[in-house]
């Protein structure tokens, strides 16, 4: 990870580690690549607690930092996963407000520790970009839904 020019840093309170195995074990091309410990005591630990936290989502860097409750997520930011039928679409979801997350409309959920997701089925976004009334149709159809059905966007897509 050191080679990369850009690294999402992600915020926990405490559980970066128990977050960062959760992800690789969800989705694809996600691991944990290193755990590094606190050489000594600082503000929301002490030394040999896990500071920081290595790892991909879905092959995008990012840093999960132990840090304390001082900072918290919102959904200014989010992981937007791209899925291609129903059934990838209701594991992840379920994965993230089965393991103690929660629903939100429109294809968000957030996990336990408070990160914004976004399973985001292809044949909305496909449908979204035709524009026009295809486009208002499913718009309707997704303002109705917390997570995304695709066979109901079909169905909008269609008219």
């Amino acid at each position: 990870m050191a080679n990369n020019k850009n690294t999402i840093c992600l915020w926990f309170d405490k559980d970066a580690e128990a977050a960062a195995r959760f992800y690789a074990e969800v989705f694809p091309d996600s691991r944990v690549t290193a755990v590094h410990r606190a050489p000594g005591d600082y503000p929301s630990g002490k030394a040999g607690d896990v500071l920081t936290v290595q790892f991909t989502v879905c092959g995008i860097p990012c840093l999960g930092l132990n840090g304390g409750p001082a900072f918290t997520p919102s959904e200014a930011f989010s992981f937007q996963i791209a899925t291609d039928d129903q059934a990838e679409t209701d594991r992840y979801w379920n994965a993230i407000v089965g393991h103690g997350g929660k629903e939100s409309a429109c294809g968000w959920c957030k996990d336990k520790w408070g990160i914004s997701w976004q399973i985001t089925p292809r044949a909305l976004t496909d449908a979204m970009t035709e524009g026009g009334d295809v486009a208002k149709r499913v718009f309707a159809a997704m303002m109705t839904m917390h997570k995304i059905d695709v066979a109901a966007i079909e169905a909008a897509r269609r008219g």
